[in-house]
């Protein structure tokens, strides 16, 4: 049974992956993608590191979600979760691809950030899904794999203007979008999870209304 579990946990990553993979005209080096993909679960790491560090700078993000607020639902979502698996995943993406050889295009970027986004994904599934069964991970099949995937597109996006505008020395240019890079998805993320940790029907079916325009 745990076999077909991590199957159901694995196939939608490899298949997100094949997809972008494909859509790349002048294809990227399998060994630099294996490494931004291995960096991607190791940035799971990076983030159970920061969360530790920072449950003790912000003590309401170690607090039961039951237990808050919306508003105080709304920084422990943002911080803990939005903001330090984005910057987890996207310290990754910025220090392996951002001056690397093979990045010569925009969507080059965009390839290594969503590897990136998928490594992160691809652990992440396998613990929920072997934890909480086949209906789980059906739904983050649909949901949360494409959903950091897609977070990984916005990541690559803005990081690509952001070399755009260092090749063309306009400094204001790169700043600006570096910030987006990280910004951007932080933002939908947070989004996301803050619609439905909420447990609000309004916020659930923003939600939904949220997905169609990501997708």
């Amino acid at each position: 049974m745990s076999r077909y579990l991590f199957l159901i946990a694995v196939i939608p990553v490899y298949w997100i992956g094949l997809y972008i993979y494909n859509k790349d005209k002048n294809k990227e080096s399998k060994k630099l993608l294996k490494k931004l993909f291995i960096s991607g679960i190791g940035s799971c790491f990076v983030t159970l590191l920061l969360t530790l560090i920072m449950s003790y700078i912000f003590p309401i993000i170690s607090t039961d979600i039951d237990d808050l607020n919306l508003f105080e639902l709304f920084i422990h979502v943002f911080i803990e979760i939005a903001l330090i698996e984005e910057f987890s995943k996207w310290i990754m993406v910025y220090t392996i691809s951002y001056n690397n050889e093979n990045f010569d295009e925009i969507y080059d970027v965009i390839v290594y950030s969503v590897f990136v986004s998928l490594g992160f994904a691809c652990l992440e599934n396998i613990i929920y899904v072997l934890t909480s069964g086949i209906g789980t991970g059906i739904i983050r099949a649909l949901l949360a794999v494409p959903g950091h995937a897609c977070n990984g597109i916005f990541m690559g996006l803005f990081l690509g203007r952001a070399k755009k505008g260092s090749i063309e020395e306009n400094k204001n240019k790169e700043i600006k979008n570096t910030i987006l890079s990280l910004l951007i998805p932080v933002i939908l993320h947070g989004i996301y999870d803050y619609c439905l940790m909420s447990q609000r029907i309004g916020f659930i079916i923003l939600f939904f209304i949220f997905i169609i325009i990501l997708y």
